[in-house]
């Protein structure tokens, strides 16, 4: 009996590159945002002060994540300019040894035999079709998944400051800091544990384990601040 095709399921498409930046930025403000309320109320902090630390932390932490993400995109997109125009350099002055390399690399997909002869002449025959087979098998290089600094920068720092505010918010409406920091502690568990569920949609893995594994690397972050505070709290005090 034939098999059911299962639904079409389209790729994520433009926004495949960003996922790291997307994840990173929301964990990032959800987590690191956390453990600096987390420290500060163990340390003694009122919430008038625990509130002041909060937003500064958070827009310092935004700015810092997307000129950090602007620059590392730029530089790593301007090292793989850089690969591309040297590959062109080889190819013109170096094509036997390149080509040669292409047999390799080909081979190591599979083909063989009259397959790989013909696959390496049709290939060797146009510069520009050895530049986008290097760049693809050599340097892993898809223009599709190439990143803008811009757009890589907006997304960490933006999302930075919405996983900010799960730990920050609480402080606005609350007069004991104890009390503000269980809110937090609530508000950013759930956050952490929705954006472990958000991201299977891109890597198809369970959501449940996701989301915990998430929740549990932060959860034991925040204890070990909120110690480590109250530890330099009670010793300064």
């Amino acid at each position: 009996m034939e098999t059911e095709r299962p639904p079409y399921e389209p790729h994520l498409g433009e926004s495949r590159p960003y996922w790291r930046d997307i994840i990173l930025g929301v964990n990032d403000g959800l987590v690191s945002m956390f453990l600096l309320v987390a420290g500060v109320v163990g340390g003694g902090l009122s919430v008038d002060q625990v509130l002041l630390t909060g937003v500064a932390g958070a827009l310092a932490g935004a700015i810092s994540m997307a000129t950090g993400e602007w620059l590392a995109t730029k530089s790593q997109e301007e090292v793989l300019d850089r690969e591309v125009e040297l590959e062109r350099d080889h190819i013109k002055w170096y094509r036997k040894e390149e080509t040669e390399q292409l047999y390799d690399m080909l081979g190591e997909l599979g083909l063989r035999d009259d397959v790989l002869e013909a696959a390496v002449d049709q290939i060797g025959a146009s510069d520009e079709a050895m530049i986008e087979s290097m760049k693809r098998l050599e340097f892993g290089v898809v223009d599709d998944d190439r990143r803008s600094p811009w757009t890589a920068a907006i997304y960490s720092g933006l999302l930075f400051v919405a996983g900010s505010l799960p730990s920050v918010l609480p402080f606005v409406f609350v007069a004991s800091a104890a009390t503000g920091l269980w809110w937090a502690a609530a508000l950013a568990g759930t956050a952490l544990f929705g954006v472990g569920v958000a991201k299977t949609k891109a890597t198809g893995t369970n959501p449940w384990v996701a989301g915990v594994e998430n929740l549990s690397v932060s959860l034991l972050g925040g204890v070990l601040s909120f110690g480590v505070g109250r530890l330099f709290g009670v010793n300064v005090g």
